[in-house]
């Protein structure tokens, strides 16, 4: 990494309570550091924090000034901090073109809580038992077809089966005309780059390719869900369908057509690919792990769901799919020793705490029996999030990546065609294989 030329000075100290201001950081220009952050924020991170200490100061396009945390207790208290002073739904402002300002992921305070409690009954205890079949079902399917002794990109076939689980739960059907269009159109809408992400607030941009093709796509993904609320008002059986469309109409019928097309395409977007990314890289690392692997498949065997969660979780601990989350403050705030301006988006890491030594010993040895028993420190594991922020999927993704990694480990011994690991790139927020997760697989006899 490139030294930068100065660093930005620390404010002075008052002269009693912390000191007001920003912890130091590159002077490099927002446009430089945000062509370093977009796609290299897992390597510049790392970087900053070797340099710079455990928080540190970013600056970056659309005026917004990032102050990264890394420590559990700064990151425990900015999620235990009040939802009036720690606005996620701000901190989360680039992705409300794309999932819409009636999201969950980018309201705050009251209307925050509203949409959450909407959503909240598909993602229940009862809820989720309800969805096992169906996973188990699904994640079975799709395993049956896998190329044998041939490397592939499993990370393809893991967006493939998530994405039709989130499907079903969304909307409660498997086939139709409408779906078979909204497929191919959802995974284009995930696979954009992450200096394209700027398009996504930018209408300047839009008249430019890629950024055109983004919006269009956008387009026809919203003409899709649009039809599809469209015609479940019209049906007579809402009571009797338990899919999220159609809770959502029953719990509110007057809720525009608007609110609920930003409330599925939320779910549908967040709803399928961190967990297809999370089990892509579990594969990976299974691959290149022969002991550990052997202990999935007696689990996956024995139907020992507590190991194949744990063998999920080491891997978002190894390989986090989203690498910061991001709080806004709407007033001055002591956070991490600093009196930090209004405006400011503190943003706890999870990519540099759960890659810390002194949390998990030997952090780049991948261990899922860190998860077995109580578990790390709190704050020290967040892929998804905390607080009352913290991401309502939780359960589901866990259920549906066991389900999953049973299904491929029952049948298929699972290994690497190159010793050498694969890199993370940045794609769309999240981190992704650069390959693919490139795999071999052959049935287990």
């Amino acid at each position: 990494m490139t030294e930068p030329a100065t660093t930005e000075p620390a404010t002075v100290p008052a002269t009693t309570g912390p000191p007001r201001g920003l912890p130091p950081g590159p002077r490099l220009s927002r446009l430089v550091q945000t062509l370093m952050f977009l796609p290299g924020r897992h390597l510049l991170s790392p970087y900053l924090r070797r340099r710079y200490g455990h928080t540190f100061t970013l600056r970056i396009a659309q005026n917004r000034t990032i102050m990264v945390i890394t420590r559990p207790a700064d990151i425990r208290a900015v999620f235990a901090g009040s939802p009036s002073v720690f606005h996620a739904g701000e901190g989360n402002a680039i992705l409300a073109p794309v999932m819409g300002r009636s999201s969950v992921l980018v309201l705050d305070e009251d209307a925050h809580l509203t949409a959450r409690r909407r959503l909240m009954p598909a993602f229940n205890g009862a809820a989720l038992r309800g969805y096992s079949d169906m996973m188990t079902a699904l994640a079975e399917s799709f395993a049956e077809d896998w190329p044998e002794d041939s490397p592939f990109a499993v990370h393809e076939r893991m967006n493939a089966v998530t994405l039709e689980i989130i499907l079903r739960v969304v909307f409660g059907i498997a086939d139709g005309e409408r779906l078979t269009m909204l497929r191919p159109r959802i995974r284009r809408l995930v696979s954009i780059g992450a200096i394209a992400v700027l398009g996504w607030a930018n209408p300047g941009l839009q008249r430019h390719r890629p950024w055109r093709r983004n919006a269009e796509n956008l387009a026809a993904v919203d003409e899709l869900i649009y039809a599809e609320i469209a015609d479940r008002r019209r049906a007579t059986d809402l009571d009797a369908r338990t899919d999220v469309l159609s809770r959502l109409l029953v719990a509110d019928p007057e809720q525009s057509d608007t609110e609920l097309r930003d409330h599925l395409i939320t779910l549908l977007l967040a709803g399928h690919e961190t967990t297809a990314t999370a089990l892509a890289w579990s594969l990976h690392e299974l691959a290149r792990n022969p002991a550990v692997r052997a202990r999935a498949q007696q689990a996956a065997d024995d139907g020992d769901d507590d190991y194949l969660v744990a063998v999920a979780k080491e891997a978002m601990r190894l390989r986090p799919v989203i690498y910061m989350v991001a709080r806004r403050l709407t007033e001055d705030t002591e956070v991490a020793g600093w009196l930090v301006p209004k405006g400011t988006v503190v943003s706890p890491s999870i990519g540099l705490v759960q890659a810390d030594p002194e949390r998990h010993p030997q952090p780049t040895e991948f261990r899922p029996e860190r998860f077995l028993g109580s578990g790390p420190e709190t704050g020290t594991w967040i892929p998804f999030g905390g607080g009352v922020r913290r991401c309502l999927g939780a359960g589901f993704s866990l259920q549906e990546a066991a389900a999953v990694l049973r299904a491929v480990l029952t049948r298929y011994d699972v290994t690497a065609p190159t010793v050498a690991p694969e890199r993370a790139k940045a794609r769309n927020i999240t981190l992704v294989p650069a390959k693919g997760a490139r795999i071999m697989v052959s049935r287990r006899r």
